[in-house]
């Protein structure tokens, strides 16, 4: 019986309320055709150890990278020796592009699927693909996401507890 009531609520939550971050941002494919996913989003716990803070996706040298979503570049140059660029969408989520020669310059407003730069080689553990990161808030006290889960196509699942 107690087992019925959880289902019950469990559904009736699901049924009113809908999944969380639906109302959200939601993205489409940095690179056309959909590519390959290489390495999946691993979030370190507790956020400042080791991890892998995007996805790597199968690309080739000189593919054009796309806006996920639309949004005003913030960052578009070399930081840390890799070349990138980061877009702020509205909502406050912000998107990076790594390793990309950008054709893009900080404070342009872009539309999504418009090309921010050409992928180039040299992203570590993969050579030639593109890492698509995603976070909530500003870079010193990011909150990072997978951007698998924010794609406008993404189906969304439950998990069994």
């Amino acid at each position: 019986m107690r087992g019925a009531v959880g289902i019950s609520l469990i559904v009736a939550m699901a049924l009113c309320c809908g999944p969380a971050g639906a109302d959200g941002p939601r993205l489409s494919w940095p690179l056309r055709p959909q590519p390959a996913v290489q390495r999946v989003f691993d979030a370190p716990r507790p956020d400042w150890r080791r991890g892998h803070r995007g996805v790597d996706l199968a690309a080739r040298v000189g593919q054009p990278v796309l806006a996920a979503g639309a949004g005003t570049v913030v960052f578009a140059g070399t930081l840390a020796g890799r070349p990138l660029v980061s877009v702020e969408h509205p909502g406050g989520l912000r998107t990076s592009y790594e390793p990309v020669r950008p054709a893009v310059r900080a404070g342009q407003r872009v539309a999504a699927g418009q090309p921010l730069g050409a992928l180039i080689a040299g992203h570590p553990g993969c050579g030639v693909c593109l890492h698509w990161g995603a976070m909530w808030g500003p870079s010193a006290r990011a909150d990072y996401v997978d951007p698998i889960g924010l794609l406008a196509d993404a189906e969304i699942r439950l998990k069994p507890g």
